[in-house]
């Protein structure tokens, strides 16, 4: 049967589908993942029988963050780090992703940059900042003399890619923080440059990122420098001298801890 869609339609609608995140075909009829989710949950929350005639044994309640905690609180370096957030299993968002989106640069660095979420091209290469805004943001690490290769140590807040890459939510948040808390104590950089409104609800407990922006503040015991996103640059390009200004503010604080 000759299908309705004419090639230009077909390829509008795949490409739509990519832009959406979808990134492989599981099977011919769709799958409402809704409705599984809700079905898992469900039988988590169930009840268990017992021996004949016992009365039901109850589930234990599982704590999300506490063992978030414990998890990280185990790993004693960066490879056992990655392995414990792969193994973690109570965050969502790792169920939609295509890859775990752990960290890039230079490990020994000065400067660790704490970005929000992967997006597509993050969570097909498995790296953070690699699409247009990674781009961006490398060409003003340039710019002050510091390099992802060299210099710079990069990581998110979120290691999976929400859907439609969509704001993290507070619960997702809170199950990665003792992950990113432990990472950052086992890069232990001189200075955080903290990225974007999620970076810094996560680690100055506070949102508006363009009031924030260009003022040192304190973040897991050093000194920290929230600035906007390379993201809303590409969209909001006037906004280029200030963040111009954050990053010699950023090079020159460097230069101060010697």
């Amino acid at each position: 049967m000759e299908s309705a869609l004419d090639w230009h339609a077909a390829r509008a609608a795949l490409d739509w589908q990519l832009e959406m995140g979808v990134s492989e075909t599981l099977c011919e009829a769709p799958v409402d993942r809704f409705a599984l989710e809700d079905a898992v949950k469900a039988e988590r929350l169930a009840p268990r029988r017992g021996a004949a005639g016992a009365a039901p044994v109850a589930e234990p309640e599982v704590d999300p963050v506490a063992e978030a905690q414990a998890a990280a609180a185990a790993a004693p370096d960066l490879p056992a780090l990655a392995a414990a957030l792969a193994a973690y299993d109570h965050c969502e968002l790792k169920r939609g992703a295509r890859s775990l989106v752990f960290s890039d640069g230079a490990a020994a660095a000065r400067v660790m940059l704490v970005g929000e979420a992967p997006g597509r091209d993050e969570d097909l290469q498995g790296k953070p900042f690699v699409g247009r805004a990674g781009q961006l943001l490398d060409r003003m690490l340039a710019a002050v003399g510091l390099s992802r290769d060299e210099s710079v140590y990069i990581t998110n807040v979120l290691p999976w890619r929400p859907p439609q890459n969509r704001d993290p939510k507070p619960d997702e948040i809170a199950m990665m923080l003792p992950f990113l808390k432990k990472h950052i104590a086992l890069v232990d950089p001189d200075l955080l440059v903290i990225v974007g409104n999620i970076s810094a609800q996560a680690l100055l407990g506070r949102r508006g990122i363009t009031r924030l922006r260009g003022t040192w503040q304190e973040a897991e015991g050093r000194p920290a420098l929230p600035m906007v996103h390379p993201a809303y640059l590409l969209r909001n390009p006037g906004f280029k001298r200030e963040a111009w200004n954050d990053m010699l503010e950023l090079k020159v604080k460097l230069r101060t801890l010697g």
